[in-house]
This record gives structure tokens, C-alpha cells and sequence, in this order.
């Protein structure tokens, strides 16, 4: 396995565990459970995607399941814009998980569109 997948497969797992302690500082009110159990599930599902993409038995499969480690992470990233834009956590409570949410959806974008040229 070459370092950037290795690198990228313990990224991905590092978000998903900081997505876990972020769901368990959440709020106990019903708004705050709703929206942090959605974000539980699409963060955590990037890293089991991108794993599941290194499975795949073409190219097509690999480009398939990092699409979907693409739309995970964009859901992720609307579950983050709401709880802060619904007053629920602090901008400043989410900036650093919001900007590992931005920076691994580049990476991913870049490599759906570098597999698909090649």
C-alpha cells in the first residue's frame, strides 16, 4: 500500500473518531441528537467507504465508493453548517473539524477526477 492511501486511510479514521467525540459533547436536547446522530453517521461512513474503495474490483468500483466518501463528506459538512446556524454548537467549537471536512473533500474531488482521466 503506497504512504498517501495509508495516509488518507488513517486521516479518514482520525475524522470519523473526532466526529465520535464531537456526537458525545453534543447536546441532549431532541434538535441537537437528531442532527449530531446524522452527522455520526456520514462522518464516520467517509473512512468505511474509502476502505471499501481499495476492494473494489475495477477502477469503476474504486471511483464508485470514493464518489461516495465524497457525498459523505458533503453531507457531513451540512450537518456541521446546521448545528452551528441553528445556535446548537459554537462556530468556534466546530472550526477545526470543519476544515478537516473541507480539506478531505478537495482531496477526494481530486481523486474521483484524477481516476476518471486516467
Amino acid at each position: 500500500m503506497q504512504r498517501a492511501e495509508r495516509d488518507l486511510k488513517d486521516r479518514t479514521k482520525d475524522f470519523a473518531l473526532q466526529i465520535i467525540r464531537l456526537f458525545s459533547t453534543a447536546s441532549k436536547t431532541t434538535e441537537a441528537q437528531v442532527l449530531a446522530k446524522q452527522l455520526l453517521r456520514s462522518g464516520t461512513s467517509v473512512g468505511a467507504n474509502y476502505r471499501e474503495a481499495f476492494r473494489g474490483r475495477s477502477k469503476a468500483e474504486f471511483i464508485a465508493k470514493c464518489g461516495d466518501s465524497l457525498r459523505e463528506l458533503e453531507e457531513t459538512a451540512y450537518w456541521l453548517e446546521l448545528l452551528v446556524d441553528a445556535n446548537i454548537m459554537s462556530p468556534q467549537a466546530l472550526s477545526s473539524i470543519r476544515q478537516e471536512c473541507d480539506e478531505l473533500t478537495a482531496i477526494f474531488v481530486t481523486i474521483v477526477k484524477r481516476s476518471r482521466e486516467s
